[in-house]
């Protein structure tokens, strides 16, 4: 269960790294730090396991490649899980036809909550596929690749807690410094989001600012106090937008009219 986590902590790194090679996405500096600590990460858990972890990058580029694809196919969530398993179809009912010619079958023979049980691992796989799916083609690969660190948390909860695998000191510090990665994502990411609210409040104020200086009929350049601008502004402003006011400025530009928001 460790190993597995530790695969679906590479596999944001994989996804980050495929969203930068291939879809030419950008990161910031923060990012670029958080990054590197996970492959500093990676590179002190590979240590401590004392050989390359295969199945964990298995696990990391297959999935890496899964969401890969999936952003290039843009199909929702639904759609691309329905045209999934279409394709797996056949292929599973001939292994199904196969378990049972050999007695290995369970799902009819074990009793109605075994048969329920097998049922809602379908329901539990398909969910979480669905909602990949839909943020696949609306997020970028490599936010996507961030918000995948959530899981491999759950599944190391569940090794040491439940399954009570082994923890050696090696492996503590390979993963403290994918969680220090995890948390640089994390400041990184609520901070681009407040400075983005700011600037859209900003953006907000300037272009009504400019479509009562336009409907005011006032120059720029003119350098005319603002008054009968405010007023303007003030009417056209939504409920709790602060009122306009100050003086257009020389050599201010204004929008073109079709360029002004309706």
């Amino acid at each position: 269960m460790v190993e597995a986590a530790l695969g679906y902590f590479i596999n944001p790194l994989v996804s980050i790294a495929f969203g930068v090679l291939l879809l030419h996405e950008r990161l910031r500096p923060a990012q670029w730090a958080a990054v590197g600590v996970g492959v500093v990460a990676v590179a002190v858990l590979t240590v401590g396991y004392g050989k390359l972890p295969w199945i964990a990058l298995t696990l990391a580029f297959s999935f890496g490649t899964y969401g890969l694809v999936k952003k290039h196919i843009g199909l929702d969530g639904l759609e691309s899980l329905a045209a999934e398993t279409g394709m797996q179809f056949l292929p599973a009912l001939g292994f199904l036809i196969f378990l049972g010619a050999r007695g290995d079958s369970t799902f009819a023979t074990d009793g109605v909550g075994h048969a329920l049980l097998l049922v809602g691992c379908g329901f539990i796989t398909a969910a979480p596929l669905i909602c990949f799916g839909g943020a696949a083609v609306r997020l970028p690969l490599s936010a996507i690749g961030m918000l995948q660190y959530i899981a491999p948390t759950f599944q190391f909860v569940l090794g040491l807690v439940v399954f009570h695998e082994e923890m050696p000191i090696e492996r503590w510090a390979g993963f403290a410094l994918v969680w220090l990665a995890l948390a640089l994502l994390t400041w990184e990411a609520l901070r681009t989001a407040h400075r983005s609210r700011s600037e859209l409040r900003a953006a907000a104020a300037r272009a009504g600012e400019a479509v009562a200086v336009a409907q005011a009929g006032v120059e720029p350049g003119s350098g005319v106090p603002t008054r009968a601008v405010a007023a303007a502004a003030a009417e056209l402003a939504e409920p709790g937008q602060a009122p306009v006011t100050g003086t257009v400025e020389a050599g201010g530009d204004l929008p073109a009219p079709d360029e002004l928001p309706r």
